[in-house]
């Protein structure tokens, strides 16, 4: 029996070495020669990058194998639509003929197509079925369609990613997509990803937390977050992980990634602030980690701190990573904005915005 149970075991790391070093949606490494100029971050530290405020990321095994119980065998309530959801369709002559103001379109969880300045920005561009390195390894998104099949998305200016997760960062889509794109923003190491994808490198600029970078006429600026990175195991915090902000001319936007709640969102408020548009992460949160993810209470405050005319809560309606309840999320940002007296936008997926609109979408469509 022991031998049988040390053989399974020895198949079982011989499986996962060749699955991570043969499968491409892991992505690449980073190279000594790569962290040498990582050096220059305050961020990166004994080889690892880290946030600002210590976050506890170590856990024992016995530790991630309960939390890993709780996860794929808790029965959550609500935790899925009954239904598949609906999205609105938009076809690629619709984009390709925009040059109106500055317009967005939401894709669920955290991915947008941002038109502004007769530019094409896609954000964290996740649009496979499934966020995990394979289709086996995860849950299926909450809609079996998309506002607009990946191929048939028109030509991208930028594409700007906030960390290396699989629900932000994805193979498939980037390897759709790189053809189109002109030029990939990301924070320190992200772009490791791209090149072993094959995204030349010239064509990808990496910043550190409160660099800025000029786009045309737009300024893109790196701005801090409370979060992790890492594809696999032995790559955790290899890479940075970050806010952003895009300006252009009149109009100031930010987009807060994945991140707990922290000083940074005061921080950003008071040097960039105020934001006519804020894309604050709401979902995909639980008390087992309360630090690298908010609480909707706590999103609705940061939406405060960055001192934003409008809030739209992200990071919900499309996965389930959590054990809260699909639309726990946006019913209590719901509440907790009506009390701060914070403006939300809740679209559908799919129904394009205009960021200069008044109009406050409160049909509640998830219900």
């Amino acid at each position: 029996m022991l031998i049988s149970i040390i053989i399974f075991i020895v198949v079982l790391v011989a499986a996962y070495f060749l699955f991570v070093g043969f499968y491409p949606t892991f992505g690449g490494d980073v190279s000594k020669e790569r962290q040498a100029e990582f050096t220059k971050s305050t961020q990166f530290i004994k080889g690892k990058f880290e946030n600002t405020k210590p976050v506890n990321m170590s856990q024992s095994f016995s530790e991630t194998l309960n939390m890993a119980k709780k996860f794929f065998f808790t029965n959550v309530k609500n935790g899925r639509p009954k239904n598949d959801l609906s999205v609105k369709k938009i076809d690629s002559l619709n984009i390709v003929n925009y040059a109106d103001s500055t317009r967005f379109i939401w894709f669920g969880h955290s991915s947008f197509l941002l038109q502004i300045n007769q530019k094409n920005i896609l954000i964290d561009p996740m649009f496979s079925n499934v966020p995990a390195p394979h289709s086996m390894l995860g849950g299926k998104r909450f809609s079996t369609e998309l506002p607009i099949e990946v191929q048939k998305l028109p030509k991208i200016d930028a594409v700007i990613i906030s960390h290396d997760h699989y629900d932000h960062l994805d193979y498939e889509s980037i390897s759709i997509l790189k053809e189109k794109v002109d030029t990939f923003y990301t924070p320190l190491g992200v772009g490791v990803h791209l090149e072993a994808w094959g995204v030349q490198k010239e064509r990808i600029i990496e910043l550190d937390w409160w660099q800025e970078t000029t786009f045309y006429d737009l300024k893109f600026v790196c701005t801090p977050a409370i979060h992790f990175s890492g594809r696999k195991f032995s790559n955790g915090q290899s890479t940075l992980w970050s806010s952003w902000i895009i300006q252009s001319k009149s109009e100031n936007i930010f987009f807060s990634g994945d991140s707990g709640y922290g000083s940074h969102f005061k921080e950003i408020g008071e040097k960039y602030g105020p934001f006519d548009f804020a894309m604050m992460e709401c979902g995909q949160y639980n008390e087992m980690w309360p630090e690298i993810h908010m609480f909707p209470e706590e999103t609705a405050q940061a939406g405060v701190d960055v001192r934003a005319k409008k809030v739209m809560p992200i990071h919900w309606g499309a996965f389930k990573l959590a054990l809260h309840s699909w639309t726990d999320p946006i019913e209590r940002i719901t509440k907790k904005a009506n009390e701060l007296n914070l403006p939300l936008i809740t679209p559908k997926i799919g129904e394009p915005f205009l960021l200069n609109e008044n109009k406050i979408d409160s049909d509640n469509w998830w219900k």
